[in-house]
């Protein structure tokens, strides 16, 4: 599981088929303490409900393909859930 939060929405001028209606968003990713890690990736949004400014998780590679239906798109990055709470060992909620 990767966290990261969302920042932008992308808008595609052509759409793959297998993605019509699959929103596409910008996502920095985290580290283990919910800092910036690298650069913004895109990622398709797989629960079609996240927005700018979510904490949300998601998947890279095969497992991100798998994500969508139908199977196999051409994605790199999927988002497959939005984080409602995050505890961190050691932190007073």
């Amino acid at each position: 599981m990767l966290l990261g939060r969302v920042v932008g929405t992308v808008v595609p001028c052509v759409v793959y088929r297998g993605l019509e209606g699959v929103p596409l968003l910008l996502v920095q990713p985290l580290d283990k303490a919910g800092n910036p890690k690298g650069r913004t990736l895109v990622a398709a949004d797989a629960t079609r409900m996240a927005g700018p400014g979510e904490l949300v998780y998601y998947e890279g590679g095969r497992e991100a393909a798998l994500a969508l239906e139908p199977w196999f798109v051409p994605v790199d990055h999927a988002i497959v859930g939005i984080v409602d709470r995050l505890d961190r060992e050691g932190e007073k909620a």
